[in-house]
């Protein structure tokens, strides 16, 4: 077993965001940015996902402070909108560059190229 040095910064894996492990509440973040609000019909498409498990990642967020759910009627319609909190917004470019400095530690390529996060 491989033991870092003493002082040694963590490998950035340890700063990942365990909010973002599913690929569904990662992806509805990459979706919205600031100033962004989307509505629930929206995220479906885009997110190309069911409307459970598009509930269950928006409620996920929303207990982490991550995004805002907002209902409202779009005329007789109930609608949910979804924005990003600032909080989340953070937290997401946290998540990011940990993501980022984890692929440079392994040389930064891939067999396709340089990763473009």
């Amino acid at each position: 077993m491989l033991v870092s040095e003493p002082g040694a910064a963590p490998h950035p894996r340890t700063r990942l965001d365990d909010h973002f492990a599913s690929p569904i509440r990662f992806s509805l973040m990459a979706s919205l940015g600031e100033e962004i609000e989307l509505d629930f019909a929206a995220l479906r498409e885009i997110l190309q996902c069911g409307d459970s498990a598009l509930s269950k990642a928006i409620s996920h967020l929303e207990t982490a402070g991550y995004v805002i759910a907002r209902k409202d009627r779009l005329g007789s319609r109930p609608r949910t909108w979804v924005r990003p909190t600032r909080v989340g917004l953070d937290a997401f470019d946290g998540h990011l560059q940990a993501l980022r400095e984890i692929v440079s530690l392994g040389g930064g390529a891939t067999r396709g190229g340089t990763p473009e996060l």
